[in-house]
């Protein structure tokens, strides 16, 4: 039963993702631009068709449709089971559990949309960053956790992901 509680912890990730979302989809056409900190930090409406930073546009829309789907199903299976793995300790179920709602937020845009809506966008001086979206931000912060603990705690092994 506590296993099952901890799928709150993804599930609430997903909800805040596909929340905002639909807030930025209903405030900003494709392109628009709000500026929150002017000069610094924007909330720009953006589409990527491809991977990360938009790499594999240059693929055909169903290719990248089998890519993405296959990728995104096997990223699923793997950190789920050890997500719902017995002796998987707290901090690995934090990390986890950021990954798979990040992962299922995304993996919902390209179902729905054919693409990822990204909508964070930060300029530092003349260098403008990659628009993003917060299941891009879930997902980092859980894979810095995770390789956090693997640095602190090399040892540790996985559980095993049958029970």
């Amino acid at each position: 039963m506590k296993r099952l509680l901890w799928l709150l912890l993804p599930a609430a990730t997903l909800a805040v993702d596909l929340g905002s979302k639909r807030w930025i989809l209903q405030t900003l056409g494709e392109g628009e631009s709000l500026p929150v900190i002017k000069g610094f930090f924007y909330l720009t409406l953006n589409f990527n068709r491809g991977a990360i930073f938009g790499s594999l546009t240059w693929l055909p829309e169903t290719a990248r449709f089998a890519v993405f789907g296959l990728a995104g199903l096997a990223a699923l299976i793997y950190f789920g089971r050890f997500f719902l793995a017995k002796g998987t300790s707290s901090w690995d179920r934090v990390a986890l559990g950021l990954i798979l709602g990040g992962a299922m937020g995304n993996g919902i845009d390209r179902l729905v949309r054919g693409a990822v809506v990204d909508f964070l966008d930060f300029i530092f001086g003349a260098w403008h960053y990659w628009t993003f979206n917060l299941a891009d931000s879930f997902i980092l912060v859980g894979a810095i956790l995770y390789g956090l603990r693997l640095l602190l705690a090399p040892k540790a092994v996985h559980p095993q992901a049958n029970g």
